[in-house]
């Protein structure tokens, strides 16, 4: 994915800017990878709380869990109706067999899967579902390729294609993709490219002037020049998938 792992803490030096611009999750992708009848969930690697606003807003019991201290206290604020703990896909802090689903928006390529699958699945009651989402831009806006291009430059790198590993005791992933727009303020394009973690990290020279390409292609690219809002089109990466049962012992 974009974003290594190692740097996975940098998001709590610009949480202001990730709660302004990233994006929730289209209705229609929870609706795919909740379970049917799911009512205790959690969210992991939560966050400013973008998905766990909208399974609170279902009427979910939602533990959001995420490992950076002012990204959990944002979320806190944002989303009083959910429990936020601190913890890591690696070592949840929940109970065994307490959640229906646990959903991974953004956050799953931030685990070791080898040691989060056997975690996840020690939480999940019977019948409970891993689900996994990501956002990605659709580029098959030009305006969205060459902001696209601009942050492969800076030092991202193209996830088309990537596939997530979800080792056992899981089964086979399933997935759909969900397409839709997200509108943001024109003066924010630049805040979700600062919201990056590998733009986060940049000297601030370096990241200036990433940001001030961006600012000048949403001024002058045709398709977005002199809006107030421009809608982002996304394209939402969904997978589920439940525990299998372990064979039984064979007698013979």
């Amino acid at each position: 994915m974009t974003e290594g792992r190692g740097h996975a803490l940098a998001f709590g030096r610009a949480v202001d800017v990730y709660e302004r611009s990233r994006p929730g999750y289209p209705a229609a992708a929870l609706d795919w990878v909740l379970p049917p009848g799911a009512r205790r969930v959690a969210d992991v690697g939560a966050g400013t709380g973008k998905l766990t606003r909208a399974l609170v807003a279902r009427g979910l019991d939602v533990t959001a869990v995420e490992p950076d201290d002012a990204m959990r206290a944002e979320l806190g604020r944002r989303v009083p109706g959910a429990r936020a703990l601190a913890g890591r896909g690696e070592s949840l802090p929940v109970p065994d067999a307490a959640l229906d689903a646990v959903l991974f928006a953004q956050s799953w390529h931030w685990v070791d899967p080898a040691v989060a699958a056997p975690e996840v699945a020690r939480t999940l009651a019977p019948g409970g579902r891993l689900g996994l989402l990501w956002n990605d831009r659709d580029l098959r806006a030009d305006w969205v390729a060459r902001l696209d291009e601009l942050m492969v430059a800076a030092g991202g790198s193209p996830d088309r294609g990537w596939r997530p590993a979800v080792p056992a005791p899981f089964g086979p992933l399933e997935r759909t993709t969900v397409g839709w727009t997200h509108a943001l303020p024109t003066e924010a394009v630049a805040d979700l490219v600062a919201s990056r973690s590998y733009v986060i990290v940049l000297p601030p020279a370096e990241r200036e002037a990433l940001l001030a390409q961006v600012r000048e292609l949403v001024s002058t690219h045709p398709e977005v020049a002199g809006r107030d809002t421009i809608e982002i089109p996304y394209v939402t990466q969904c997978y589920r998938t439940s525990p299998v049962a372990a064979p039984a012992p064979s007698n013979s």
